[in-house]
């Protein structure tokens, strides 16, 4: 694997006060209680990543794995509506914030659930929204996880950078929609992931078609998918190809996103424990 760029390496300004700074972003506490990271990501928004996170997180503790969330979407966090939990009553404890859990026993941690209202508004510059994140990895008791998802902003901003340089990755899962200019910023997020030197596990093509639900007939309302072509074009797999389905707005929009049964992502689990990404 090639060496993770510092984040200064990537700055055009590098400012003694900016260096400074970034050192201290890169200095990340290393912890043996959470065993795989894997984070979630998409060049754009509006492709589904976070409905995917919460559906492969939900299928890998199906599996008897002790499951993490944590949702770095700092300005747009929806992890916490998609699986019923709700903001107010964060608490702490002897090792630091307790992540609430879902029905299922998977552990969240989203700047959300510090909030009653979940619409109440997030307006921070980049530095903060990176050390929130630091702070949800290093000041969370996520004690004895398998598994631990991060759940990305879509784009290549701050965020993203301070994931990709500073959490110890297992690898990146990379979600598009079947359309061109998806396509075309999806590699974008292709290549700072692999500028950054962490391993892309595989893509996800999400709401690639629709499957009538009087005839059966498929459809596809953006064309037809794309995975081949950006397999092609890119030489990374295509884990899973998924329809669109009103099941995932519906149960989204109930919370009980976790409840719902996805066999196309139950096979991206198979992958990474064939893969090593679960130790």
């Amino acid at each position: 694997m090639a060496k993770k760029e510092s984040i200064c390496d990537s700055c055009s300004s590098k400012t003694e006060n900016c260096e400074k700074s970034c050192e201290k972003m890169n200095m990340i506490k290393v912890r043996d209680d959470v065993k795989s990271v894997i984070a979630v990501m998409s060049g754009k928004g509006g492709v589904g990543k976070s409905t995917v996170t919460g559906l492969l997180a939900s299928a890998v503790a199906k599996k008897g794995y002790q499951v993490g969330i944590l949702d770095a979407d700092i300005t747009g966090p929806s992890i916490p509506h998609l699986v019923g939990l709700k903001g107010g009553n964060i608490t702490t404890g002897k090792k630091g914030i307790i992540p609430p859990q879902t029905a299922m026993g998977i552990k969240v941690m989203s700047l959300n659930l510090f909030f009653e209202q979940e619409d109440e508004a997030v307006i921070w510059r980049g530095p903060m929204l990176a050390g929130a994140v630091k702070q949800f990895w290093e000041d969370v008791d996520w004690g004895g996880l398998d598994y631990l998802f991060v759940d990305l902003p879509p784009g290549t901003g701050d965020v993203p950078l301070t994931v990709l340089q500073t959490l110890p990755l297992d690898g990146v899962i990379i979600v598009f929609s079947p359309q061109d200019l998806a396509i075309m910023i999806v590699k974008k997020a292709i290549r700072m992931v692999n500028a950054l030197g962490v391993p892309i596990i595989g893509l996800v093509e999400n709401m690639a078609y629709l499957e009538c639900p009087e005839c059966g007939e498929i459809i596809y309302p953006y064309g037809k998918p794309k995975g081949e072509q950006v397999k092609a074009e890119t030489g990374l797999p295509v884990l899973a190809t998924l329809p669109i389905q009103s099941a995932y707005v519906s149960f989204g929009d109930q919370g009980k996103l976790e409840m719902l049964e996805t066999p196309e992502l139950e096979q991206i689990t198979a992958i990474l424990e064939r893969s090593g990404a679960l130790h």
